[in-house]
């Protein structure tokens, strides 16, 4: 749609001098998921791979579990000043038998770039049942292995490269095969597009695949990653102690600091072994 980013005039300021310039901005906007018709979420997005988003975030919610829960998806009418539409409102028609989100648990859906769930009643309720349980399931890979991805995932961060304001999420497998790559201004919303991708490609659970983030680890993506059923976790940057705890408690491993041959292995490091 020509929106992933968008051109603006900037005033550079350097030691030699100053100049105005053309500036490549990674777009936000706003992104209302319906389902049924119904008003769900309203998540600040990079627009692009919606559908893919939609049903990510449907799955790690614990809404569904398969591409067959989803009958449709489609953009609903929402029109600018200049009477365009404005491709920020999707509505999904779940399949017959597929129960809507429980209207039970308080949340306050509307989600930001920079934070994937705000206002959750309780933390209980953030601490969703998966379908696909990772503890048991997941292939072992090597520190070696591990070391490569944050290149080969930085290699194919397009937009990132144009604006260096975008996270990425990627899924891999254990010889070190970078698979799908999705970028977003939010970090929860790259992990849902990619997630999204794996679930309409029939890949769910991807319990022989590992997540790599491009930030740090919060609690939500262990749990998103958990809702998948992915065994492992592998972040450029820090865990948060809660992202530590889920992880421990899903038997996920978790991989932070993932620099060059440096990382730290925080939860189930069986499945990381010397090669």
């Amino acid at each position: 749609m020509g929106r992933v980013t968008v051109r603006r005039p900037v005033r550079m300021l350097t030691p030699n001098g100053e100049r105005t310039r053309p500036d490549a901005l990674a777009a936000e906007e706003p992104l209302e998921l319906r389902v049924a018709g119904a008003p769900l979420a309203v998540t600040m997005r990079t627009p692009g791979n919606d559908v893919e988003l939609a049903h990510g975030f449907l799955l790690s919610e614990g809404v569904i579990g398969d591409r067959e829960d989803v009958t449709t998806a489609r953009y609903c009418a929402g029109t600018d000043d200049e009477g365009h539409n404005t491709y920020n409102v999707l509505d999904v028609a779940l399949a017959p038998g597929v129960p809507g989100p429980d209207p039970g648990v308080a949340r306050n859906f509307y989600t930001t770039s920079s934070c994937g769930v705000c206002g959750k009643a309780a933390l209980d309720a953030v601490k969703l049942s998966t379908r696909f349980s990772p503890a048991e399931t997941g292939p072992a890979v090597t520190p070696e292995m591990l070391s490569t991805l944050p290149d080969a995932l930085r290699e194919r961060q397009k937009v990132f490269a144009s604006t260096g304001g975008l996270h990425a999420a990627a899924l891999f497998t254990a010889d070190g095969t970078v698979l799908d790559v999705r970028e977003d201004v939010g970090r929860h919303n790259a992990v849902d597009k990619v997630l999204g991708k794996a679930l309409l490609d029939g890949a769910v659970p991807a319990s022989d695949r590992g997540l790599l983030v491009s930030g740090r680890a919060s609690f939500e993506l262990v749990q998103k990653a958990a809702m998948a059923g992915i065994p492992l976790l592998a972040a450029v940057s820090a865990p948060s102690s809660l992202a530590v705890e889920l992880a421990a408690e899903q038997g996920m491993t978790l991989v932070g600091f993932l620099r060059g041959s440096s990382m730290n292995v925080y939860t189930r490091g069986d499945r990381v072994a010397e090669g």
